[in-house]
C-alpha cells in the first residue's frame, strides 16, 4: 500500500500530499489490486514446493457444471443478510462509502467487487488458507476461524462497526461451508460473485445507474 501510494503521489498526483492521496479510493483500489498479485504469487510458489501436482488441483478449483445455481445462491444470500442488517444497529457513514463519491469510482469498485475480489479471496481464504487449518485443526475449527479472518480483513472499510463485520463473518461462513461440502473454490467463488452482485446492482438501481450517488445516503 505505501509503496503504491508513493508511487501515485510522484507520478500522478505530485501537488496532492502523501495522506491525501492515500486516501484515494482509486488508489486504493490500485494498492489492492497489486498486493493481490503478490499474494498470487506467493501461494503459487508455496504450491510448487510442496506439491508435485498443478496450482489449480492442489486449491482444489473444481469448476462446477451447474454455474448458475451457485450465483444465484450469492444473490439469494445477499438478499437475506440485506433483510438481517434491517435489524442491527449499522452505522450510518462507513469507510467504503467513500468509493461511492464519483460515478468513476463507484464503476471501478463495483467491477473489482465481482471479479478480481472474488476470485483472489476465494483462492487466498478458501484455497490455501482453509484447507491449512483443516490439516491442524479439524474442518470446524477452521470453518470458524477462516470465516473470522475473512471478517476481520473487511474490518477497516467497515470502520470495525461490529454489525456490519458480522455480516461479512456469517458470508464467510457460508462461503467456506460451501467450499467444504462441495470440494470446490470455483463453487464458494461463484457464491461470492452472486453476493457481491446483487450489493452491486441494488447500489446500482438506488443511485440511477451510479448518477444519483447521493440517494445512497439517504
Amino acid at each position: 500500500m505505501t509503496l503504491t501510494v508513493v508511487a501515485a503521489h510522484q507520478l500522478l498526483f505530485p501537488r496532492s500530499t502523501l495522506f491525501d492521496v492515500a486516501k484515494m479510493p482509486l488508489v486504493s483500489v490500485l494498492a489492492e489490486f497489486l498486493g493481490y498479485l503478490v499474494t498470487f504469487a506467493f501461494m503459487v510458489g508455496v504450491v510448487k514446493r510442496h506439491a508435485s501436482i498443478s496450482f489449480w488441483t492442489a486449491v482444489r478449483w473444481n469448476w462446477p457444471g451447474n454455474a448458475g445455481i451457485y450465483l444465484l445462491g450469492g444473490v439469494a444470500l445477499s438478499l437475506a443478510l440485506q433483510a438481517l442488517a434491517h435489524f442491527l444497529p449499522m452505522p450510518k457513514e462507513l469507510p467504503i462509502d467513500m468509493f461511492f463519491r464519483t460515478s468513476i469510482e463507484a464503476w471501478v469498485l463495483s467491477i473489482f467487487g465481482i471479479t478480481v475480489a472474488p476470485f483472489m479471496e476465494e483462492l487466498f481464504f478458501r484455497g490455501f488458507l482453509y484447507p491449512a487449518l483443516t490439516r491442524r485443526l479439524g474442518m470446524i475449527i477452521a470453518i470458524v476461524l477462516t470465516s473470522a479472518a475473512f471478517g476481520l480483513i473487511h474490518a477497516p472499510q467497515l470502520g470495525r462497526a461490529w454489525s456490519p463485520v458480522l455480516v461479512v463473518f456469517l458470508v464467510g461462513l457460508v462461503l467456506t461451508i460451501t467450499r467444504a461440502l462441495t470440494r470446490s473454490v470455483a463453487r464458494s467463488m461463484l457464491v461470492h460473485i452472486g453476493y457481491n452482485g446483487m450489493l452491486s446492482l441494488l447500489l446500482f438501481v438506488a443511485s440511477d445507474g451510479f448518477r444519483h450517488l447521493e440517494r445512497l445516503n439517504q
